[in-house]
């Protein structure tokens, strides 16, 4: 349930294999490929969207290779995304699938987030924070999202490191893709987030919530007080500040 995925704050460090501490020492450490078990993935909305509807298609497993020159946007072959990604040529195979089986086209609009984050958080409004994370995965602006950009996506949310995390979640807060990153659009980010989870969140969500958590965070990463927080003092603050990291685990849980 919704309740679950908020109270439950382990998805992200515990998918990666690594310590989720602020100092972010694993990040130079050696580590194995992760493996994410089926129920770690599929914590992620996007994921159970995806094999959701593969499930629907039945379990036939023709060459996705092949697949490919089905839909009018052909993705990049499977090798070379398995290069790019963190996930496993089986894995890219499955979530192709249900991609072309939700979106014969090949592409994904602004809509379809909508549609998938309102299924999943009936008790708020999804509607403005589906439209910042569409907004986040579409790179280019183009106002659809491509297989590749979606997959390149969730590798990084899934099974990325904590700077490449951090580094996608400054994308996403930079509302107008600037370079930085204002007070009013971190409030605008977090309060899409609290009008999305409803208050049914544990622990139970105040209308001021929002507002009070951006003036702490923006106080402690705006450095040099000049009104903007940017990339670098974005990733230095949250890593060295375990009350932020742990907030931050309610956007992780969001996914």
């Amino acid at each position: 349930t919704a309740d679950e995925k908020v109270v439950d704050g382990t998805f992200l460090p515990e998918a990666n294999g690594k310590d989720a501490s602020p100092s972010g020492q694993s990040e130079g450490s050696k580590w194995q490929k992760p493996r994410l078990s089926r129920k770690s993935l599929m914590k992620c909305c996007l994921v159970k969207w995806i094999i959701a509807s593969t499930s629907k298609q039945g379990p036939d497993c023709c060459d996705s290779d092949l697949e490919l020159s089905m839909v009018r946007h052909q993705p990049e072959g499977l090798d070379q995304l398995q290069a790019q990604t963190q996930f496993t040529r089986k894995e890219l195979q499955s979530l192709y699938r249900g991609f072309k089986n939700e979106c014969p086209s090949g592409l994904v609009d602004e809509e379809t987030f909508k549609t998938i984050y309102s299924q999943f958080f009936p008790q708020g409004d999804a509607t403005t924070y589906a439209h910042f994370l569409f907004n986040a995965f579409d790179m280019d602006r183009s106002g659809s999202i491509r297989f590749e950009d979606f997959v390149l996506g969730l590798s990084v949310l899934l099974r990325g490191s904590v700077t490449e995390k951090l580094r996608w979640a400054f994308n996403l807060y930079d509302i107008n893709k600037d370079g930085y990153i204002t007070k009013e659009e971190m409030l605008a980010i977090m309060t899409s987030i609290y009008d999305m989870m409803g208050r049914y969140t544990l622990p139970s969500v105040k209308d001021d919530s929002p507002f009070d958590h951006v003036e702490k965070f923006f106080q402690k990463m705006d450095r040099n007080r000049d009104g903007v927080v940017t990339i670098d003092e974005f990733i230095e603050t949250c890593q060295k500040d375990e009350n932020i990291m742990a907030s931050m685990q309610l956007f992780e849980n969001v996914i």
